[in-house]
């Protein structure tokens, strides 16, 4: 196996085969190393993040380097049977593949046993193996716009079913009533690595009871939000350790930003936050309160006259209103309450990821927004020293480490990625900053890569060698290669350069690999 560096946090394991990987998952899991945050086993690694303040990259290695040879599997999970309507659009197309017909697919799709062997791509996706060898399919060479949710489908080596309705390049087979994600269940994921899997055609009576969803209740009263420009997301510092369900990280995108908010009031740094981008809320207090905005420095009117502080606590009367305008630098501003907001927490956390879309729900104009109430400290007296933040047109340096990846590139295009100023460009999101640069990243080859974790600061290259820096609310695992990541220092910086600015690489040396 091979230790590759993942970021400042967090090492790939590179393993031979997806049975290695998945042996070593579990050696991990069962030996519980002092300081590991997460492990996310894939098609032929496993990913391991470590929390620098209990341990290091060279403890961790000697320690898993010492764990002992694998005994009998350390698998167990739950059984399933699921219920498919086989009727998909490729179930022609894969039988005439496989040099079968249609009934034949049917029969031993059902009649083989499907492990899930990982997690990724989307919450509750899971990815998984069967004992029947002869299910390899390549994938669509062109993947669907849209394939619906409940979705059964085979690429390569696994089965899956889609959890919800996404682009998807894999051979539909047929579809399944039984939802794979349900927040209203203890675990939301059916699936999770080690359950096995029967499934049974539904032409021939097999069936299930799917209780309705539950409908959510509706706020009332509290803090009115009289305009949103755009939806504000409720953030924390994410809900690590959720990978077993294929649930991402989220979070913040400039943690010290959020921290910074809360501290001035006295609250907790726990508390969840209100993230901006680009300003543009309008609120009216309920109640008299105390507020703080910090992050991207904004201009604060209440009651459309009195300018208020930024980046230090200022109070509000009940009726009167609270205006944030649009940022002079970076993107997303954290504001906060004294005492804390009333948010429901989903799966451990209140951040929204908006690629998984798990958390509560986004604020808009109309939402309602209500106060904890909870004890707090005392306020900060003096405003804490402002950061420069980027402005479009500006150029922003980020250090970075190379790898996992790097050699999946020639020489040329690892010198261009640092070699080259590369423009944000308006497609970037909380997901990831897309780049563009005049000289895209040269591949040694056009291998797919198989489905990988990646971490927040990964830098993905798809085929056309423009980079993707993925941020908070980033997929899970990955398919193209990751030639490096922004070192954990200026992770937040990243959070706050906005579409327009530039960016500028600096290698930083990395630890042995």
């Amino acid at each position: 196996m091979r230790f590759l560096t993942a970021g400042d946090t967090a090492l790939l394991i590179d393993c031979e085969t997806l049975e290695q990987a998945l042996a070593l998952f579990d050696r991990l899991a069962s030996a519980a190393l002092p300081g590991v945050v997460d492990l996310i086993p894939a098609a032929r690694t496993v990913l391991v993040a470590w929390a620098p303040e209990l341990t290091d990259r060279a403890t961790l290695e000697a320690q898993i380097r010492a764990l002992p040879p694998a005994g009998g599997s350390a698998r167990h999970g739950q059984d399933h049977e699921i219920p498919v309507t086989y009727d998909g659009e490729d179930l022609a197309a894969v039988a005439e593949h496989l040099g079968w017909d249609t009934a034949e697919v049917i029969r031993r799709h059902t009649e083989a046993l499907w492990t899930v062997a990982f997690t990724g791509f989307a919450p509750g996706f899971a990815y998984m193996t069967c004992d029947d060898p002869a299910f390899d399919l390549p994938r669509r060479p062109s993947p669907r716009v849209r394939i619906p949710a409940g979705s059964v489908a085979l690429a390569g080596r696994f089965g899956g079913i889609y959890p919800s309705d996404s682009p998807g390049g894999w051979q539909l087979l047929g579809r399944t009533p039984v939802p794979m994600w349900d927040l209203t269940r203890p675990r939301p994921a059916l699936l999770a690595p080690g359950d096995r899997v029967r499934f049974r055609d539904m032409g021939k009576g097999a069936t299930i009871s799917v209780p309705a969803p539950a409908a959510a209740p509706q706020p009332s009263g509290g803090i009115e939000v009289l305009r949103a420009d755009l939806p504000a997301f409720w953030q924390d510092a994410g809900r690590a350790g959720q990978a077993g369900q294929g649930v991402g990280p989220s979070g913040a995108l400039d943690r010290s930003a959020a921290r910074q908010a809360n501290r001035l009031l006295g609250n907790d740094p726990a508390e969840p936050v209100l993230e901006l981008t680009f300003g543009g809320l309008s609120l009216r207090a309920d109640h008299p309160m105390t507020l703080a905005l910090t992050g991207a420095p904004c201009t604060i009117r209440v009651a459309g006259r009195v300018e208020a502080p930024f980046g230090q606590p200022f109070a509000v009367d009940a009726g009167e209103t609270v205006e944030i305008q649009r940022p002079t630098s970076g993107i997303r501003s954290y504001l906060a309450l004294r005492g804390g907001f009333e948010v429901t927490p989903v799966i451990a956390s209140s951040s929204y990821d908006t690629l998984a879309k798990v958390g509560p729900a986004p604020v808009m104009t109309g939402s309602r927004l209500a106060a904890a109430h909870r004890p707090a400290g005392a306020v900060a007296v003096h405003a804490e020293p402002a950061r420069a933040l980027p402005r479009p047109g500006e150029v922003v340096t980020l250090d970075l480490r190379l790898g996992p990846r790097d050699d999946w590139f020639t020489a040329e295009g690892v010198r261009r990625l640092t070699a080259q100023d590369w423009l944000v460009t308006p497609q970037s999101s909380r997901i990831g900053l897309r780049l563009s640069g005049a000289e895209p990243l040269e591949r040694r080859d056009r291998a797919e890569l198989p489905s990988e974790a990646t971490v927040t600061g990964a830098i993905q290259v798809p085929h056309d060698g423009q980079p993707v820096l993925f941020l908070a609310d980033h997929p899970l695992t990955g398919g193209y290669p990751v030639i490096s990541c922004v070192a954990a220092h200026h992770l937040d910086l990243a959070g706050q350069i906005p579409p327009g600015a530039l960016i500028r690489f600096q290698l930083l040396e990395s630890p042995a690999r």
